[in-house]
This record gives C-alpha cells, sequence and structure tokens, in this order.
C-alpha cells in the first residue's frame, strides 16, 4: 500500500516539475520554437529554403517545397500567415485565405523571426483615407479586374483561382501588391506608388459594400448574369407578345 502510494505521488509530482523548468512550454511558442515546428520542414534551416528533384517544376518554374526566405521581411512573412496562405498541408497546392491557425502573438513572433533571417521589407502602413476613390477604381480597373473583376469578386485565370477581396485588409491588399503572391504579379513603387495604393485600397474597401443604384446586384460579377436575366426577361416578353397577337388573330 505504501509503495503504491509512493508511485502516486511521484506522477503527480513529475508534470509540476517539469511544468517548473525554465524553457519547457515555452520554447515552442517563441518564433524559433514556432518555424521549428512548422515550416522548418519546407523552408529549411534559417529560412535556406527545401530544394527537391523529385517534383516537377510548379508555379514560376520553381523546383522545390519551399522557397528561401532569407530576405523577404516582415512584409511577406506577416502577408501569408495573417492570410492562412501559409502553413500548407501540400506544398504544391494553392493557398487561400483561411483562418490562421496561429493567434496574433504567434504570428508576430513568427513573423520576427522571418524578419530577422535577412534584411527586408517591414510590415507597411496603409492610410486609404488619403487615397482618391475615382482614381482607386481607374487603377484598379487597369491593373487588377482583370483577374479579380471590378468589384473584387474574384475570378478564375489558367490553373489557378483570383480570391475575392472581401476578406482583405488594408495592409494585406498593400502586402499582396508589394509581394505578389502566387501568380499575382507584384508591383514595385516605381509601377504603383504609395499614394496610388492608398486609391487603390480606398477602392477595395468601397467595393465590399458597393452602391446598387440599380436595385438589384445579381451577385456583381460581371455581364454573364446581367445577360442571362436580360435574355430571360426578353423570352418572357417575346412570349407574352405571342400569345397576344395569338389570341388576336382567333378572334
Amino acid at each position: 500500500m505504501r509503495r503504491a502510494l509512493a508511485v502516486l505521488v511521484v506522477a503527480l509530482a513529475l508534470p509540476a516539475a517539469a511544468g517548473a523548468q525554465p524553457g519547457v512550454g515555452v520554447k515552442a511558442k517563441t518564433g524559433k520554437g514556432l518555424y521549428a515546428g512548422y515550416c522548418l520542414s519546407c523552408h529549411g534551416v534559417d529560412g535556406s529554403g527545401v530544394i527537391s528533384t523529385s517534383h516537377p517544376k510548379g508555379v514560376l518554374d520553381l523546383r522545390g517545397l519551399g522557397p528561401p526566405l532569407r530576405g523577404v521581411g516582415a512584409q511577406a512573412a506577416d502577408f501569408y500567415l495573417t492570410t492562412g496562405y501559409m502553413p500548407l498541408a501540400d506544398p504544391h497546392d494553392q493557398p487561400r485565405h483561411t483562418k490562421s491557425p496561429f493567434d496574433k502573438q504567434e504570428i508576430a513572433a513568427l513573423v520576427a523571426y522571418v524578419a530577422s533571417l535577412g534584411k527586408g521589407p517591414k510590415v507597411p502602413r496603409p492610410q486609404p483615407r488619403l487615397g482618391d476613390l475615382s482614381q482607386g477604381q481607374s487603377l484598379f480597373t487597369e491593373h487588377c479586374a482583370g483577374c479579380h473583376q471590378i468589384v473584387a469578386e474574384g475570378g478564375y485565370v489558367t490553373n489557378a483561382v483570383a480570391p475575392p477581396l472581401h476578406q482583405a485588409t488594408p495592409v494585406q491588399i498593400a502586402e499582396a501588391v508589394r509581394i505578389g503572391p502566387y501568380l499575382m504579379p507584384k508591383f514595385p513603387v516605381s509601377q504603383i506608388s504609395d499614394a496610388q495604393l492608398n486609391s487603390i485600397i480606398a477602392y477595395v474597401q468601397w467595393a465590399k459594400h458597393p452602391d446598387d443604384p440599380g436595385g438589384w446586384s445579381i451577385g456583381r460579377i460581371g455581364p454573364v448574369p446581367e445577360g442571362l436575366v436580360a435574355w430571360l426577361i426578353g423570352a418572357a416578353a417575346l412570349v407574352g407578345c405571342c400569345l397576344l397577337i395569338g389570341r388576336r388573330f382567333q378572334r
């Protein structure tokens, strides 16, 4: 009986002792610990990248499981983590905007660690309130609407999906423009200035809840549903006319 009691006391004491050890359970919450647990298998030790010759070339002729992260800075890390693009279950899948498995503190720790791997761009701080809505619509139409549609509802491109932007925050939009995630081209300041970027973000924010002066948005996804509705109404009107004409001839 005494021996069994002693075993029980030891079993209860061991977890408490382990929890009292400095660093146990805390290290995993650091940027380096989180990187080791979730990112290292694809992006390599210290962000050196992982190249695999067993996989064919993928998007943008990139061969490998994960590109190097040295020099990408806080900007890219913040975008991919806050949007839930990373981590991916399969490195060959297209990343989608989902809920991140990390909380804000963990994301901040990971971003800081990736930024420490090499000098790179910081997280941008856009100011859409300083932008011009009309200019933003013009710039978005020129640079973005071809893939994301005019009211940012998303669309399809070759072997990929251009996501809708209704979940994107101003910071995430600014980051995406500068880094060009997945198939999206990146736009440096020489192509889209910070002031123009503010206008684009202001327009995207407006497009999340646009005005519908016609009264019926029809999903805001372009001319296809509008054309279908027009044909439906037109066909109904023609049938009605035919019925009226037929009744007159019967008389």
